[in-house]
């Protein structure tokens, strides 16, 4: 997606994508027989929250992503695993501990080390990073809700088209810009790895328990790295290498400690 930051304007990329990805879904909906159906009043709300934080996620991240390395998005969004924990337990009352806690403010530092407010390396696009993972603790606290009886392809299928309208509404608004086959093709292909991001991310995020589930995200990071410096030459800052460390650090040791209490209970 990234590599059209200079040829397509950000929401007119974002529809493009958006409708590609609708298309895929719509297909494997019909496959699986989760065209037609109904939906739950209680559902449709949470739903709605959900769809309301996903438009949040893609437009700040991606704005963020138009203009900042790759690498430093990625390892602000490492803070992820961190705010869904703290949230869980806030909202969803599960059990963490004072060292978890702990692990949390102390991973929240190293965000501060990679984003460092104040310094000619912050601007706002890091400020929309940060945005982005707020928007991204409600999706997952709202999927999380989701009852057994939506299908995740539903789900995922409704917010494509919302983010595609999105997309069509603010590029009506901005005025429609020609687009390259090269560009069309490269967003086609994000489209093909969002569905899986879509489908996956409701799937662990229903059955999981937020805690353990979260701290697989830090995985994004390595590729994250590797991309940026392969494709755009981007080699992350010593601050941003040492805050990710940390954050990193931080939360493979709350996974830990989650670990060790659910052995503890069984």
């Amino acid at each position: 997606f990234k590599t059209v930051a200079e040829e397509v304007p950000l929401l007119q990329a974002i529809m493009i994508r958006g409708a590609m990805t609708t298309i895929l879904l719509a297909v494997m909906a019909v496959v699986r027989g989760a065209w037609l159906v109904r939906i739950p009043l209680a559902d449709w709300k949470i739903i709605g929250w959900r769809t309301f934080a996903e438009i949040g996620s893609t437009y700040f991240f991606l704005s963020a992503l138009f203009h900042m390395p790759i690498a430093n998005l990625s390892a602000i969004l490492q803070s992820l695993p961190l705010a869904i924990t703290l949230a869980g337990a806030l909202f969803f009352r599960e059990k963490v501990g004072w060292r978890r806690y702990g692990a949390i403010a102390i991973g929240f530092c190293g965000v501060l080390l990679i984003v460092r407010p104040g310094t000619s390396g912050f601007d706002i696009y890091s400020l929309y990073g940060l945005i982005a993972v707020a928007f991204v603790v409600l999706r997952d606290l709202s999927t999380h809700r989701l009852s057994r009886a939506v299908p995740s392809v539903s789900v995922a299928l409704i917010t494509a088209v919302a983010i595609t309208s999105f997309g069509a509404f603010g590029s009506a608004i901005e005025g429609w810009q020609p687009v390259e086959f090269a560009s069309v093709a490269r967003l086609s292909g994000a489209a093909f790895f969002i569905v899986g991001g879509y489908l996956l991310s409701i799937m662990v995020m229903r059955v999981g328990e937020i805690a353990v589930v979260s701290p697989f995200r830090y995985t994004a990071l390595i590729w994250a790295i590797t991309l940026g410096y392969l494709v755009f030459g981007n080699v992350p800052s010593r601050w941003t290498i040492i805050g990710s460390i940390i954050v990193v650090g931080m939360g493979i040791y709350t996974f830990y400690r989650e670990h060790k209490l659910q052995k503890r209970i069984a």
